[in-house]
């Protein structure tokens, strides 16, 4: 964080047969064609055509698909929680690959993402069908490549984290320090700055130093998007003001790998990001961060 910044934690008579259907079109109300009198009549007079009327309806509502749209401070995994997606945020990206881009971690307020519409596209298949078209033919194979892109960028994660021959890295590449450890000043409520500041523009990809496991990933009061990361040897490291996160809580992450993008959320005068390395997982137990990285074998 600049040094002008400061961190504080904050204490915390019904229409008959009508069918509502949400879509990403908005609400729409499909009223019956004819009326109770006039449907038996209808009914015997064309039988198919009264069962086709019928059906459709059914139809369109188990097919409408459920739309969210992104909010500040939303990341996929949150999202894929929050509204119970089956397959966690992995299935909600695949779903929304085209909206959200190739980097899941990066979703911007005001995008409009699908909950779940690919998953009951084959209950929906009409059973009357002789052959499927060139399209559905093809629907199987796209589905096929996003599992494999995703293990293509698990890859380069695990390759990208292995080129440290320690384990360690340092929490942004081109790593300049802006803010020094224990800088003092009346700007930060403990007295002095509990961090190091990172110059780091905003969506810059931000990593975890070293192999851990994720002890939360989430909205932070002054501190805004965080995420706080446990290592093998008990210590914690802490990296604020993220504009996304990637992870979640519980996951495991090894050295080198991808946890967010920065940003300036928070209380924080401009994009950069503030690191900590603590003797747990909370605000007040902080120690040298950059001592501790050089004490990993970080060049720094």
């Amino acid at each position: 964080m600049p040094a002008q910044g400061k961190h504080r934690r904050t204490k915390t008579g019904a229409i008959s047969r009508g069918v509502l259907a949400a879509g990403t079109g908005g609400a729409v109300l499909a009223l019956p064609l004819i009326g109770a009198t006039g449907a038996h009549a209808a009914e015997q007079a064309a039988p198919a055509k009264a069962v086709a009327a019928h059906s459709a309806p059914a139809s369109v509502a188990k097919s409408s698909p459920k739309t969210y749209t992104v909010v500040s401070g939303d990341y996929l995994a949150k999202i894929a929680t929050a509204q119970k997606i089956k397959g966690g945020w992995q299935k909600l990206y695949q779903d929304n690959r085209d909206v959200v881009g190739e980097n899941p971690s990066l979703i911007l307020p005001g995008m409009k993402l699908t909950l779940g519409a690919k998953a009951s596209a084959p209950a929906e298949a009409a059973p009357s069908k002789a052959a499927p078209s060139a399209a559905e033919t093809a629907a199987p194979a796209e589905k096929t490549a996003a599992p494999a892109q995703e293990t293509a960028a698990k890859t380069a994660d695990s390759a990208a984290s292995e080129s440290n021959s320690s384990g360690w890295t340092t929490p942004v590449e081109n790593a300049n320090v802006t803010t020094q450890y224990r800088a003092s000043g009346a700007s930060w409520s403990s007295g002095y700055h509990t961090g190091s500041d990172f110059q780091a523009a905003s969506g810059t990809s931000v990593r975890s130093i070293g192999a851990g496991t994720v002890v939360s990933a989430g909205w932070s009061g002054s501190y805004g998007n965080e995420v706080v990361i446990q290592h093998s040897d008990g210590m914690y490291s802490q990296y604020a003001h993220l504009s996304s996160l990637g992870v979640s809580a519980g996951q495991t992450v090894s050295g080198g790998q991808q946890i967010g993008l920065s940003g300036s959320t928070g209380n924080s005068t401009g994009p950069h990001l503030h690191f900590e390395v603590r003797t747990g997982p909370s605000y007040g137990s902080d120690v040298d961060p950059i001592a501790y990285l050089r004490s990993h074998g970080v060049s720094i």
